[in-house]
């Protein structure tokens, strides 16, 4: 995990899909900044790693387990978040599902994760904070993770509720124009995080076999940390890290109270087409 500059200090965030990828990156960079983290997620193991080296590196962690589809949990980690610290600073909405194939293979039950889970969690969770945020009565941060797919016409349903994200931030910045809240949208582009377990296996494979990582990649089950960190090096301008996602979401919080980042793009040198 990074050192940085940047001071959290005496800050409180929640970061909703904390057990992986971009979340987990965020969560322990946040972290590391000073700020005390609620971690939310459904793999129990990995956020008690993480909650491990943000507290090494003098940082404080709490851990939740719980799916973002439930109103609920989203509801439940402000709540703690507040109820911990006193406090709610930064609420970073990252939780994302991701089924990428062509509209007419799509399912149902595909199309309803990606819409609960990228829309509708969404929205919960900006709600519940800018609640939170306004009954504090301090200045707070809004951060949406969508992605370049909601910048693409054919990006399918996946890039439909990307498009969505950016939509009600977009929305939710003219509303809180009179609040001292700042939405901001980052729109990664490919990052090696799970949401490549949806790709197609020879996708897949293929991605295991660049990294030279001797490991089998299951569709639809979770990526072994050491083939995704190793995809990582072996396609370093193909493919962004968390790391480079988390250090865009510090900066937006970290700026003056009167500068307002909207948006950032975070994308690979090269474009890698999956």
């Amino acid at each position: 995990m990074r050192t940085n500059d940047e001071d959290l200090r005496g800050q409180t965030a929640v970061v909703t899909g904390a057990s992986s990828g971009i979340g987990r990156g965020v969560a322990e960079r946040l972290g590391a900044a000073g700020a005390h983290v609620v971690l939310g997620g459904r793999t129990e193991a990995a956020m008690k790693e993480s909650v491990g080296r943000i507290e090494a590196a003098g940082g404080a962690a709490t851990a939740v387990v719980g799916d973002v589809r439930s109103p609920a949990v989203v509801q439940a980690l402000v709540d703690l978040a507040v109820e911990r610290t006193g406090r709610l600073d930064v609420m970073v909405n990252n939780a994302g599902a991701g089924y990428l194939g062509a509209v007419l293979s799509g399912t149902v039950d595909q199309w309803r994760e990606m819409l609960e889970t990228n829309v509708l969690a969404l929205l919960v969770g900006c709600q519940a904070a800018i609640r939170a945020m306004r009954q504090l009565g301090t200045p707070g941060s809004i951060v949406n993770i969508s992605s370049v797919a909601a910048t693409e016409r054919t990006s399918g349903v996946y890039g439909a509720t990307k498009h969505a994200v950016n939509v009600i931030s977009d929305t939710l910045r003219t509303e809180l124009l009179e609040d001292p809240i700042r939405v901001t949208t980052i729109m990664p582009g490919v990052v090696a995080t799970n949401l490549a377990r949806t790709l197609p296996e020879e996708t897949l494979r293929t991605i295991a076999a660049l990294a030279g990582v001797d490991a089998e990649v299951v569709p639809g089950e979770r990526i072994p940390d050491e083939v995704l960190e190793r995809a990582q090096v072996a396609l370093h301008e193909f493919v962004a890290t968390p790391d480079d996602i988390a250090d865009a979401v510090l900066y937006a919080v970290t700026r003056p109270a009167d500068l307002h980042v909207a948006e950032i793009v975070v994308r690979p040198k090269k474009d890698l087409a999956l």
